[in-house]
Parts: C-alpha cells; sequence; structure tokens
C-alpha cells in the first residue's frame, strides 16, 4: 500500500487564525519564510504600503494601473505559501470589500480617492491588509497574550474615538459610532484577537493613507449630515463585517472548491 505522504499546507488550527507551519520549514524557500512567518511579513507589507502609497500620490492613471497589478502580484504570490483555508477567508475578504468599495466610494461618497477612481490596486489590497491582521494576532508574542492584544485594541480605539469627539479639528461623531460597534465585537466577537491585529493593521493603513492624499473622507456622511473624521476612528469597525463574512463563508466556499477540483481530477 502506497503510505500516504503529510499534508505540508495544513488548516490553521482555531479561528483566532493560529499559524500552521510546516514542518519542512528548512527547506521553504525565502518567499515562503516570509509569508508564513507573521513578523516578516508584517515588515513586508509595511515596505509595500508605505512605498505604494508614496508613488500612488504622485502618480497618473497608467501609473496607478501599474501599481495595481504589482499589489495584485504580491498578493497571488502570497497566495502559493497560505494554507487554504487562509486562502479562502482571504479571496471572501477581498470580493467583499470590493463590493463595499464600491458602495461606499463610488455610489455613496462617504469618501473619494485622488483620481476619483477605484485604483486598480484597492481590492488586492483590502487581501494584504486582512493577512497583516491575521499575522499580528499569530506573532507568537501575542499568541500568548491574545488578552493583551485585545485590551490594546480596545483602548487605542476608544482613545481615538474619544479625541475626535473632543479634541480634532473634524468632529468625528461617525467615527465614534462605527468605534463602537468595533469595541462590541473585540469583547463579544468570534475571532477577537484577528479583529484587533486588522484594527491595528487598518489604523496605520488609514491614517498614512489620507496624509498622503491617497483618499480623503468627507466632513459629514453624504444624505445622512453625521460629522466623519478624516479618517474616522472606526474605519476598522467595517473590517470586522468583512472578517465575519471570511469566517462564514470560507468553509462553504474551501468545500465547494474541492468537490469541483476532484471531479477535474
Amino acid at each position: 500500500m502506497k503510505r500516504r505522504q503529510p499534508n505540508r499546507y495544513p488548516d490553521p488550527v482555531s479561528t483566532t487564525g493560529s499559524l500552521a507551519l510546516s514542518p519542512h520549514t528548512e527547506e521553504m524557500g525565502i518567499v515562503a519564510r516570509v509569508v508564513r512567518t507573521p513578523v516578516l511579513f508584517c515588515l513586508a507589507t509595511f515596505a509595500i504600503t508605505v512605498a505604494g502609497l508614496a508613488l500612488d500620490s504622485r502618480a497618473d492613471l497608467p501609473m496607478q494601473i501599474l501599481l495595481g497589478v504589482c499589489t495584485w502580484g504580491f498578493l497571488g504570490i502570497a497566495f502559493v505559501y497560505l494554507t487554504p483555508m487562509e486562502r479562502a477567508q482571504t479571496s471572501v475578504v477581498v470580493v467583499v470589500a470590493t463590493c463595499a468599495e464600491i458602495i461606499g466610494s463610488v455610489i455613496w461618497g462617504v469618501y473619494v480617492y485622488r483620481l476619483g477612481n477605484l485604483p486598480l490596486f484597492v481590492p488586492p489590497g483590502h487581501g494584504l491588509v486582512y493577512l497583516t491582521g491575521l499575522r499580528v494576532s499569530q506573532m507568537p508574542w501575542f499568541r500568548a497574550r491574545p488578552r493583551l492584544l485585545i485590551g490594546s485594541a480596545i483602548a487605542a480605539v476608544s482613545a481615538w474615538a474619544l479625541i475626535g469627539l473632543t479634541v480634532l479639528d473634524r468632529t468625528d461623531a461617525a467615527g465614534a459610532i462605527g468605534a463602537t460597534v468595533l469595541v462590541i465585537f473585540l469583547i463579544r466577537g468570534r475571532a477577537p484577537a484577528v479583529y484587533a491585529g486588522v484594527f491595528f493593521a487598518v489604523a496605520f493603513l488609514e491614517i498614512y493613507g489620507t496624509w498622503i492624499g491617497t483618499w480623503r473622507w468627507a466632513g459629514e456622511v453624504p444624505h445622512l449630515g453625521v460629522p466623519d473624521g478624516n479618517p474616522p476612528s472606526g474605519a476598522a469597525s467595517g473590517y470586522v463585517f468583512f472578517d465575519i463574512s471570511a469566517l462564514a463563508l470560507s468553509p462553504f466556499l474551501l468545500t465547494g472548491w474541492e468537490r469541483l477540483t476532484s471531479r477535474f481530477r
């Protein structure tokens, strides 16, 4: 009887996104190490974000399209070394977040991008942001202290919301509402450590992206008149719903994909 080979790409061991490492770590290439090592992956996405948005701040449409192609390429390379469940979760986030971008930016105008379009790098960027937040929650130090990560996120978003209501030039009422939703899910949600990691990733992205001028939030939520910050403190709350969608739908997506591919085998 032919002996079955062990799976080199096991699924995460819990809904909090614990990273399952291959037993053949020493044989991995550099790219595989970066994708599967939480600290290295976060450093890589940090560098990509800083450099990419800096280039976009001076780019015309053709250059922006090239940046989008590169971002899709980065996400595609990462996909090769993700676990099947991580691929499914990230795919759901990309689809759901892109739909939210079309509604929130293109149709509703809650925020607008520099060239008035939906940049090609935004959909894969959402996938990279989700993976970054997931990897933050998988860092060994935070895996051993998940309450510290969650508590830090609660304290940070609460302080941000309070500052937005009392100190900043633009009153951030809409952000405070989103921040409240985020805190609820950080306390009662299915995967609070992942939500906390995503919050820190989104907080950096929003502060840097608005500062450098890649996008700008409207002073008030259109048609509602609720004052909004630039960026709002509750911007990461939207990612909670992306994450919920990923956790809920990815098992069905993975099962459907396996059934489909098995037919072609």
